[in-house]
């Protein structure tokens, strides 16, 4: 078995097909060919190559034509995967029509062919992600909306803090990802932009037709046309890195939540049943969160391969040696590693297993001591802050000291009793009356989801 076959073990759990399609080999070469059929269809509109060169050289621009082995041995010594390329497009050109060939790649660089083949595969990416970045929020917004009231332990250092609700945690996820929506719309025009700048960028080659060249070809790629060429100009690539580096970021924070929840000292939620799915090759009873391992694994690599993106940005003059090369890799692997844990995501949360009976139980594991501050709160207003903190961080000592709770202790010290009758002190240790604006904050989310989405 060769090495790219065996590679394929992991791809179906940390990827997306449609993603690693789009950036396996054809993908990379069908790209660069997109660019040369392009530049000869704008070459031909300026009038800088004749119209009947462009049906021979079109039709050699499909990556079928290839031998990817033999590119791969020829980039080797060549140095990048365009040279050996636009050769073996020349001689399938020359093959049908001599004449043709000689129009191939005029005025371009291999950078140009590379870039602009890469832009025109993010595009694609793109798609994958806003698509799959939609259905995610749809999905959050409605558990969201579901679990607005359903309450839960808040956690703050892993530990009990006062109550908050389901609803209110997915929300706060939704509005990281409306937000990563919202920064993908606005790179765009950005990103998907045309480099077309011949050997030094200053498209010399084409002489006085150079501007109109790089339109005409920005206009066939469909892409925007900069204000100049940008081979070493890096920075619209690692805008987008680092979008999907954040990106990866919160659906770890989404994964990291579900995974802690999971555990079996608090199975409060749970990933969605599956036959065969987190089972243990020893342990019969397991139920591993592997669909969560999935977004924490993409949020932990994902920041080295951002940073290698940034590390890529001061490249020498006007042609980069090694810097360029560090990013074809790099920025590729970040849109799979990303593609996967959508797809583990869209997995989890439409499916979402919650137990809100396990939820309320944790909730009275301190046996009131989460709800110490609302009587705090409520005392101050009568006897003082200072005063009310002192008293019930004392009477909060005494229930852990005879491990008892905190409403018996309180019903039991005369300065609470003559502040709070016992239907205040019921009140105040319910967990579903102090959830403060959680259920706002849910509406909030889901109406900026629902806005961005109009």
């Amino acid at each position: 078995m060769s090495a790219t076959a065996s590679n394929q073990l992991f791809d179906t759990y940390f990827t997306q097909p449609a993603m690693r399609a789009i950036f396996c080999d054809h993908g990379r070469v069908q790209g660069m060919l997109d660019f040369e059929a392009a530049l000869a269809r704008a070459e031909a509109r300026v009038g800088v190559i004749p119209q009947r060169a462009v049906a021979p050289i079109a039709a050699a621009c499909q990556a079928e034509l290839y031998d990817f082995a033999a590119l791969a041995v020829a980039i080797a010594s060549a140095g990048n995967s365009a040279i050996p390329l636009v050769k073996a497009l020349g001689k399938q050109i020359a093959t049908h029509d001599a004449e043709a060939e000689r129009h191939v790649h005029l005025g371009a660089t291999s950078q140009d062919a590379m870039d602009s083949g890469l832009v025109v595969q993010l595009r694609a990416a793109i798609v994958l992600l806003e698509n799959d970045l939609e259905q995610l929020a749809a999905s959050l917004a409605e558990q969201a909306t579901r679990h607005a009231d359903t309450p839960l332990a808040g956690r703050t250092w892993l530990q009990h803090a006062t109550p908050v609700t389901l609803g209110m945690k997915l929300a706060g996820v939704l509005g990281a990802v409306t937000r990563h929506r919202q920064r993908l719309r606005e790179l765009k025009p950005r990103l998907l932009s045309l480099q077309f700048g011949g050997a030094s960028g200053s498209l010399a080659a084409l002489g006085d037709q150079g501007l109109a060249v790089a339109e005409a070809l920005a206009a066939e790629l469909e892409l925007t046309l900069p204000e100049q060429p940008w081979h070493t100009q890096r920075d619209r690539l690692v805008e987008f890195a680092s979008l999907l580096g954040m990106l990866a970021g919160s659906l770890g924070k989404l994964g990291r939540d579900i995974s802690l929840l999971m555990q079996t000292e608090a199975g409060e939620l749970f990933e969605p049943s599956a036959p065969g799915k987190g089972g243990s090759s020893t342990m019969p009873h397991k139920r591993n969160p592997v669909s969560a391992a999935v977004l924490i694994g993409a949020a932990t690599r994902a920041p080295g391969l951002v940073a290698t993106m940034f590390a890529a940005m001061p490249q020498e003059h006007e042609r980069s040696l090694g810097l360029w090369h560090a990013e074809w890799e790099t920025l590729p692997e970040l849109c799979c590693l990303v593609s996967g844990a959508l797809q583990q995501a869209l997995l989890v949360v439409p499916g979402l297993e919650v137990d809100a009976a396990r939820m309320r139980h944790n909730l009275e594991l301190t046996q009131g001591l989460v709800l110490a501050e609302a009587v705090s709160i409520a005392l101050a207003q009568r006897l003082g802050r200072d005063a009310a903190h002192h008293l019930i961080e004392q009477c909060c000592r005494r229930a852990v000291e005879q491990g008892a709770h905190l409403r018996q202790v309180l019903g039991e010290t005369a300065e609470v009793t003559a502040q709070l009758s016992a239907s205040e002190l019921d009140r105040l240790l319910d967990p579903a009356h102090y959830l403060g604006q959680a259920r706002l904050w849910v509406e909030r989310a889901v109406a900026e989801h629902q806005n961005f989405s109009r």
